[in-house]
């Protein structure tokens, strides 16, 4: 497996405790696709990392961890001045309390041309990136549509994540207008009814919300995912995540896969509180590649990848932690509910 993607430091408050031991401010290793990369990595696939960051003691630092969670980083490139960085509330919704500190980081800065996908890709049967890195700007928006050309050249699997974050794109191009282009190269499609809207153009019902109805969703969820087949041939599974949080801090979790003519929904996670909303839909994405890299059956995959998910939102830092074995009792205990 191979990710793609910018490898971020995150900061984010401390918690009261730490504050206590005089850490105002505690750091991660972020990015989606990293994440996604240490997921995959903990529940032993082969997987390596391809990304740019400078040439300094940080990078050595942050490629030494990558390497430590079992990720080969041999196609990490050196390359620009520094490392992107943002900060985030821990526990706080992404939507809200989130700032990006990204402006020419050394991964912003790559051009079509420096990376060799030939030698990249060379024992790759799998290529995952996000929606996120073209919405960087143009240039690595161009970098992404030369890497899935050059996996589909080798008949190499591709995934995406229609990851939307309304804070980038500021280059003059919208989503819509990029997106599509690369899609076309995907074989699996990851996301919500509302990404795929803003990132494919896909019909999505404004009032939705207002049904307050699991089954509502979900066949929305199957229209859309017939339609992002239609539009794009080559994608062969499309799934969908619904997170709602409700009042006293309550969530309510789950998922659905379209793939040979069938829709698969997941069973219904709830919980009160969360200990950091990020990474869930990286651990998600990781948990549907590790059931496709194993030829699991369709409910068996998105069983393993919602439970996953699930767990990732009482972690803290971006990236899980949890092994098979964490992953599939979370699994068991819910099938009970």
């Amino acid at each position: 497996m191979l990710c793609f993607g910018e490898l971020l430091l995150r900061i984010s408050p401390a918690s009261h405790i730490d504050i206590a031991d005089k850490q105002p401010m505690l750091l991660y290793v972020g990015g989606a696709e990293a994440n996604v990369a240490t997921a995959l990595a903990g529940w032993q696939v082969p997987v390596k990392y391809c990304t740019v960051l400078p040439d300094n003691f940080m990078t050595r630092h942050m490629l030494n961890y990558l390497e430590y969670k079992g990720i080969y980083t041999s196609s990490v490139l050196l390359s620009g001045n520094r490392i992107g960085v943002y900060y985030l509330e821990r526990g706080a919704d992404l939507k809200g309390n989130m700032v990006y500190d990204r402006d020419h980081s050394s991964f912003s800065e790559l051009k079509r041309g420096m990376i060799d996908w030939d030698r990249v890709f060379a024992d790759v049967c799998w290529f995952n990136f996000s929606a996120i890195s073209p919405a960087l700007n143009e240039n690595v928006a161009d970098v992404c549509l030369e890497a899935v050309e050059a996996a589909s050249r080798k008949n190499i699997k591709i995934s995406v994540d229609l990851n939307h974050r309304s804070r980038l794109w500021k280059y003059g191009k919208k989503p819509i207008e990029i997106m599509p282009e690369l899609v076309q190269y995907c074989d699996l499609v990851m996301g919500n009814i509302w990404s795929a809207n803003i990132l494919l153009g896909t019909p999505v019902d404004e009032h939705i919300h207002d049904k307050r109805s699991r089954h509502v969703y979900t066949d929305h969820a199957e229209e859309t995912s017939i339609e992002i087949m239609k539009r794009f041939p080559k994608c062969t599974a499309v799934a969908n995540t619904f997170r709602f949080d409700g009042d006293a801090n309550h969530i309510l979790y789950y998922t659905s896969l379209y793939t040979e003519g069938t829709q698969f929904n997941s069973n219904e996670y709830s919980c009160k509180g969360v200990a950091d909303r990020s990474g869930s839909g990286d651990c998600f994405m990781a948990g549907l590649i590790y059931g496709l890299y194993n030829k699991h059956a369709p409910d068996e995959l998105l069983s393993y990848a919602t439970a996953a998910a699930f767990g990732k939102l009482q972690e803290y830092g971006d990236a899980t932690g949890q092994d098979v074995l964490t992953v599939s009792k979370i699994e068991a205990d819910n099938s009970h509910m």
